[in-house]
């Protein structure tokens, strides 16, 4: 299937609210996670999530922009808008957000969501869009409003998931600035107040989020950790072992033995 059929084909399935017609996008082996709840749901409990979600809520979703696409991901933005008054009686607001997928055949293997929650008191797991009702006072100059700042945190989004941006060393505030089409005060601005970190930090996650899903590989006893930091993105052991520590809580070599003990 195509990758617009396939979206638009996800977007039908929401739209009806039939929660088998979602998960069955979703290959039988395939993960779901919502990254604002800090969930991940298999096929079929993606069916029964949903069956209580519908029951309580009705939204339109609303593709914004293009569809981005590679070989094996598809990678889009979102609107979602409320049709009807939740169980409390009261009406919901509009949410903006994205999904990530990597494909296997005509079914994704992994589907990321990550979406802005109106009201949320702030920023949300690295992916997740935090409501910005307020910037930071340094920003009030900036000429960035907060639906360009939504905007450009999407864009940023999706060229950090799906081109993975943070895999050259070399990437650096402006280089990733230019690549968005925006100033890097405006980039620092989004990184700052939308995702409340520092660039390096925020690149770092995502540098991280990679290393341990090599980590966490079968046969990465075979693979020196020297070998997976330069893969992800840094450029020497010690500050790939000091990003790692500072969001993992352990070193390289304690999360792989962690892994390898979960496999066995």
């Amino acid at each position: 299937m195509r990758a617009t059929e396939f979206v638009n084909s996800y977007f039908d399935a929401w739209n009806h609210s039939d929660p088998k017609a979602v998960a069955d996008h979703l290959d039988a082996e395939g993960v779901y996670r919502d990254i604002p709840e800090d969930v991940q749901r298999s096929h079929d409990e993606l069916i029964v999530s949903l069956e209580k979600f519908f029951s309580s809520y009705r939204h339109r979703y609303e593709l914004i922009g293009e569809i981005l696409k590679s070989r094996d991901t598809i990678a889009f933005q979102y609107r979602m808008c409320p049709l009807s008054k939740g169980e409390n009686g009261m009406r919901t607001g509009s949410y903006r957000g994205a999904e990530f997928m990597t494909m296997h055949g005509d079914a994704a293997m992994t589907i990321i969501d990550y979406y802005d929650m109106p009201g949320a008191s702030g920023p949300l797991p690295l992916g997740g869009l935090a409501a910005t009702g307020s910037q930071k006072p340094k920003y009030v100059k900036s000429g960035l409003c907060n639906d360009q700042l939504l905007e450009y945190k999407d864009r940023l989004e999706l060229i950090m998931r799906s081109r993975q941006a943070y895999l050259h060393s070399n990437l650096t505030l402006p280089r990733l600035a230019e690549s968005m089409g925006c100033s890097v005060n405006h980039l620092s601005q989004v990184i700052n107040s939308g995702f409340g970190m520092s660039f390096f930090d925020y690149l770092n996650q995502f540098r991280v989020d990679h290393a341990k899903d090599l980590l966490s590989e079968r046969d990465s006893q075979n693979n020196a950790v020297l070998n997976i930091a330069f893969k992800v993105g840094f450029n020497s052991n010690s500050a790939f072992y000091s990003a790692f520590k500072k969001c993992v809580g352990q070193t390289p070599a304690q999360y792989r033995r962690s892994q390898l003990r979960k496999t066995h």
